[in-house]
C-alpha cells in the first residue's frame, strides 16, 4: 500500500471530502495494547505482529498477516473485531492514520550507548550544539538590526507563540525584553492573541514565534495585527507562511535528531535568536534600557542576603 493509497483510505471521496472537517479516527495502536490482556492466546499473537511492525501490518494482505502471526485468517478477523473494529478494513484505515501522526513514535529507543551507559547524552549535547551553530550560520544580521530598530521605536510590543516551546519561548522573550524598559506582554492562547491583535495601532508591534511557520492561528494573528498597522518581526523556520506574513524575519532551520523521547533541539537555536534580539534591542536603548537595568539589579539585590552577585543579565 503506498502513501497515496492511505491517503485515499483516510479521504475516500478526494480534495471535496479533505476539505470538510475530518472524521475522528481513534488511536488504535493505544486500542492494541489496552486490549491486550483481553486478547485469546492466538489474538495476542496477531497484536504481537502489528504492535512489531505497524507499517508492514498496514501493508500485508490478511493471509500473509495470519501467516506471520501463525493464526488462521479468521483469527486475524476477530482480533480486529476483539479491539473495536467492523473489520480488517475498518483496522487498516485506523492503522494507517497512526502512520500518518509517524511510525517514527512507534520504533524502539536507540541502543548506542557511551561510557556512562546513557545512550542519550550525546545527542542531548551533540543536537544542542548544532542547533546553536545552525543559528549563527543562518540568521541574517540585517534583519537582526531592522528587528531592534523595531523594538527599540515600538510603543508597545506583544509576543505571540502557541502550544509546544513556542508557548515557552514567547513567554521567555516577555522576560528578556522588559528589564529594559519595553512595555512587553507574551499572549499564547489563540482568542487571546486574536483579541490583543485587535487592540494594535501604528507604531505597535508583535514577535510571532513558531517553530513550523505554520500555526494557523498564530499566522491569522499577526495579519489581524498588521490590518491595524502594527509591524510584525517573525522567529521562526525559512520559507514559510508566519515568515513571508512579517516585515522582519529572523529565520533558522534545524533538522531534528530521530529520537522521539529527547526534546526539541531547535529551540536552541530560537533561544539563540531571542537573546540576539534582545541584546541588539538593548544596545539600540543603550542609556535608558542600562538605567532600568540598573535599577532592576539595584532592587532585587539588596533584599538578599550574603555577597554573592547574581547573573547579571537575570
Amino acid at each position: 500500500m503506498t502513501d497515496a493509497d492511505r491517503q485515499d483510505m483516510l479521504t475516500p471521496n478526494g480534495d471535496a471530502e479533505a476539505r470538510e472537517p475530518l472524521r475522528r479516527i481513534p488511536d488504535i495502536i493505544s486500542l492494541v495494547k489496552d486490549s491486550y490482556g483481553e486478547l485469546r492466546p492466538a489474538e495476542r499473537r496477531v497484536a504481537d505482529v502489528v504492535l512489531d511492525d505497524v507499517r508492514y501490518a498496514v501493508d500485508a494482505s490478511n493471509a500473509a498477516l495470519a501467516q506471520r502471526a501463525g493464526v488462521s485468517e479468521p483469527t486475524v478477523t476477530r482480533f480486529c473485531r476483539a479491539i473495536g473494529c467492523e473489520g480488517v478494513r475498518d483496522f487498516k484505515l485506523k492503522l494507517a492514520q497512526s502512520l500518518v501522526v509517524g511510525a517514527l513514535y512507534l520504533a524502539k529507543s536507540p541502543t548506542v550507548s557511551n561510557d556512562n551507559g546513557m545512550p542519550f547524552w550525546n545527542a542531548v549535547f551533540a543536537e544542542a550544539r548544532r542547533a546553536l551553530q545552525e543559528a549563527e550560520r543562518q540568521l541574517d544580521p540585517d534583519q537582526l538590526r531592522k528587528a531592534a530598530e523595531l523594538i527599540a521605536k515600538a510603543r508597545q510590543v506583544t509576543v505571540f507563540g502557541l502550544g509546544g516551546s513556542s508557548s515557552a519561548l514567547a513567554q521567555e522573550t516577555q522576560y528578556r525584553l522588559f528589564r529594559y524598559g519595553i512595555t512587553v506582554s507574551a499572549q499564547c492562547d489563540p482568542y487571546l492573541m486574536r483579541m490583543t491583535a485587535s487592540t494594535l495601532k501604528p507604531g505597535d508591534l508583535v514577535i510571532a514565534i513558531s517553530a513550523t511557520g505554520r500555526t494557523r492561528e498564530v499566522i491569522e494573528a499577526v495579519e489581524l495585527a498588521q490590518h491595524y498597522r502594527a509591524n510584525a518581526i517573525a522567529v521562526t523556520a525559512p520559507d514559510t507562511e508566519l515568515a513571508r506574513a512579517c516585515d522582519v524575519r529572523l529565520t533558522v532551520a534545524v533538522p531534528e535528531y530521530p529520537d522521539t523521547l529527547k526534546p526539541t533541539a531547535s529551540r536552541f537555536a530560537f533561544l539563540a535568536a531571542i537573546d540576539l534580539l534582545a541584546v541588539a534591542s538593548a544596545y539600540k536603548l543603550d542609556g535608558s534600557a542600562r538605567e532600568t537595568v540598573r535599577r532592576i539589579k539595584y532592587n532585587a539585590q539588596i533584599h538578599r542576603t550574603g555577597k554573592e552577585m547574581e547573573p547579571l543579565g537575570d
